[in-house]
């Protein structure tokens, strides 16, 4: 089954479909990206890895791998005596991996372009003060900057001006021309669009229409076999805007499965 809606799917965001679409989505991103690139550029998937403590669920007990000897009080047998250990459960980490987009310039594989896909971590909680943190130092750097922000849900990119009305968001913040940047904007009712991808000057932009690869993801991914239609759609859309989604999801036609205005 293909996507049944014009463009961004928000049931991928609604289910709990989002890891595997946001590493599927980067892959067919950077394939997209590579076909555009002049020789002396290429585009690579690089990841950070973050140390998460995660919760047993309750106190473990762990047994020690050797064996203790132990002598009689007072008197020696030969061998030294071994202190009774305490036993203490060690903090076992789960490593959270945040893939993102780089281009780099040979010979010398200069850093260009960072291109980030916005998790929902990136957008609530202490994550999204780590992400923030992330994106000053690029920022600050001689570095583009390409956000796609494809979730309805969570906090926006801070800007000092209001983003205009839409869903979702491609921001393209050039090294050369900051703090002002470009913004692109649409809704669940609309195809996704093209954006540039910059490079170093003189070189042109790559030009990605984002509505092919998300198509060749989503089939790709084969991400319509998982969604579940008939629940409610659980994402920050207006009741008139979800109704609409919902419908749409379902192959609803006639007035219902029309994009609200």
């Amino acid at each position: 089954m293909s996507n049944p809606f014009p463009g961004v799917d928000p049931y991928i965001e609604a289910q709990g479909l989002w890891p595997d679409f946001h590493s599927t989505f980067l892959n067919y991103l950077r394939e997209a990206i590579g076909d555009g690139l002049p020789s002396d550029y290429e585009a690579r998937l690089d990841e950070r890895v973050k140390l998460v403590d995660i919760e047993a669920g309750g106190e473990t007990r762990l047994r020690p791998d050797v064996a203790i000897v132990r002598g009689e009080p007072g008197r020696s047998s030969g061998v030294a005596t071994l202190l009774e250990p305490e036993t203490i459960p060690t903090v076992i980490f789960d490593e959270d991996r945040e893939l993102y987009l780089k281009i780099l310039r040979r010979p010398d594989r200069q850093l260009v372009t960072v291109i980030e896909l916005l998790s929902p971590s990136n957008k609530a909680g202490l994550d999204q003060y780590d992400y923030l943190a992330r994106r000053n130092a690029l920022l600050r750097q001689e570095v583009h900057l390409v956000e796609l922000d494809l979730l309805i849900g969570g906090h926006r990119l801070p800007m000092k001006r209001p983003l205009p009305r839409g869903d979702f968001y491609a921001i393209v913040a050039r090294a050369g021309r900051r703090p002002n940047c470009e913004v692109y904007a649409w809704g669940v009712e609309d195809r996704l669009p093209a954006v540039p991808i910059p490079l170093r000057t003189p070189d042109p932009d790559v030009i990605i229409g984002l509505c092919d690869v998300y198509a060749t993801v989503y089939e790709r991914g084969r991400y319509a076999r998982s969604i579940q239609r008939e629940v409610v759609l659980d994402v920050p859309l207006e009741a008139e805007r979800r109704a609409w989604a919902e419908a749409r999801g379902r192959g609803e036609s006639g007035r219902q499965g029309d994009a609200p205005e």
